[in-house]
């Protein structure tokens, strides 16, 4: 659960967001997500949608906001990073909590994508910003 108007505050409680706030104010952060996270609204809760294992399960996430009738919005990479050529061949936008967390906190401090996705997507994920590829 993170609040950015409060960026370096944080507060846990063992009670469910679905019970703290309106449901048309929390938006589930999830990589399957059509919609695409445009900009960070101070009146949204945004959930980072997360598994603390090392697999990772296609749509799960997705699936269990549609199953709790909650917005869903993913982090903007294909719309600002490209595919950087690899020998794994491997991109993924499937990012650890931390790492969501470093994107969102720098785009609420810069107001920009590029910049918040530098900063937070590691070049270990195959996606690198255009003027990176030369």
């Amino acid at each position: 659960l993170l609040s950015l108007s409060c960026i370096f505050q944080m507060d846990t409680t063992p009670e469910s967001y679905l019970n703290l706030f309106p449901l048309d104010a929390i938006v589930y952060l999830t990589p399957d997500s059509q919609n695409v996270l445009e900009d960070i609204d101070p009146s949204k809760v945004y959930v980072l949608g997360g598994l603390v294992d090392e697999s990772i399960h296609k749509k799960l996430t997705l699936h269990r906001a549609e199953e709790q009738s909650l917005q869903t919005a993913r982090l903007p990479i294909r719309e600002y990073m490209v595919k950087a050529v690899n020998t794994k061949n491997y991109h993924s936008e499937t990012l650890a909590i931390n790492q969501v967390f470093d994107v969102l906190s720098t785009y609420y401090e810069t107001q920009s994508w590029p910049a918040a996705l530098k900063a937070g997507v590691s070049t270990g994920k195959g996606y690198v910003l255009p003027d990176a590829v030369k």
